[in-house]
């Protein structure tokens, strides 16, 4: 009898953990659904848009159906409509189930990274390598939409051609910037400390305002 008792005792002595762990499952599963919800909210607007169900339900445009019944935004409701095409089109490993059962929650995107994607997709300044970099840190490591989003500037900075002219001016133009900033902080010292006659610091002012309207 008293084993019996302590194999009891042991179990609810456990039993609290056992709920813990299941919880946190049960999360895990909540956020990977959470992540890819839009996805059949994105396919069932596009087929709405597509086919022109909403004229049917008495609207006549869509964006009066998504503002007055589904109360999204027009600009929502497109960036899902679209970000759902590109990944029917482009990358329909995406909306397998196999997908996200593959992955860590933290491994799936967000919409907004996947619509960065498809953003990226239409750049033509883009190598396939940029593009193929750009989809390995949304798809494989689940990146986030601000940090994929400053890594496709920098790469469209990269690709930008140079032009010899324009760059020349820039760097003239962060010099005179440079010797405002200087002649600014020297006149300052000459009135506080009155290293110079009157004439001479509004001199500088004058000079300093030329230089002024001309980076302007």
């Amino acid at each position: 009898m008293e084993f019996v008792d302590s194999v009891f005792d042991e179990k609810i002595k456990h039993k609290p953990d056992m709920i813990a762990d299941q919880l946190r499952e049960k999360i895990l599963q909540h956020s990977k659904e959470f992540k890819t919800s839009w996805v059949n909210l994105g396919q069932a607007l596009y087929t709405v848009w597509k086919d022109k169900f909403f004229i049917g339900w008495g609207y006549e445009k869509f964006e009066h159906y998504l503002e007055k019944e589904v109360s999204l935004k027009k600009t929502v409701a497109l960036k899902l409509l679209k970000t759902y095409f590109f990944l029917e089109q482009d990358e329909p490993s995406y909306l397998k189930k196999e997908f996200v059962e593959t992955r860590d929650p933290v491994q799936v995107p967000h919409y907004e990274a996947v619509n960065i994607l498809r953003l990226a997709r239409q750049k033509k300044e883009l190598t396939r390598d940029d593009y193929a970099k750009l989809k390995n840190a949304i798809f494989e490591k689940g990146k986030d939409a601000s940090l994929v989003r400053r890594d496709l500037v920098s790469m469209m900075r990269e690709r930008k051609p140079v032009d010899p002219e324009e760059e020349r001016e820039q760097r003239n133009l962060a010099a005179i910037r440079r010797l405002l900033n200087s002649l600014k902080s020297f006149k300052k010292d000459m009135e506080t400390l009155k290293l110079a006659p009157s004439e001479f610091i509004q001199d500088a002012e004058e000079f300093i305002s030329k230089l002024e309207s001309h980076v302007e």
